[in-house]
C-alpha cells in the first residue's frame, strides 16, 4: 500500500493565507454593515447640519453678496 505524503510546508502557507483573507474580508463586511446601519440612525433622528433650512426651489441669495 502506498503512503500519503504529508502536504508541503509551501500548500500549508498559501491555505493558511487563503483563511486570513477570508477572516480580513469578512471583517470588512461587519465593518461596513455596522457603518450603514450607524448612518441610517444618524439620518432618522438628526438633521444634517450642513443642510438645516435649505428648502427645496430656489435658494435666497447669501448675505454675502449683498
Amino acid at each position: 500500500m502506498a503512503r500519503r505524503s504529508r502536504p508541503s510546508f509551501m500548500k500549508r502557507q498559501k491555505e493558511m493565507a487563503r483563511q486570513q483573507r477570508q477572516q480580513d474580508k469578512t471583517a470588512r463586511r461587519l465593518e461596513k454593515k455596522s457603518k450603514e446601519t450607524e448612518t441610517e440612525t444618524v439620518a432618522e433622528g438628526v438633521e444634517d447640519p450642513e443642510i438645516a433650512g435649505i428648502r427645496p426651489g430656489p435658494q435666497p441669495p447669501p448675505n454675502w453678496m449683498d
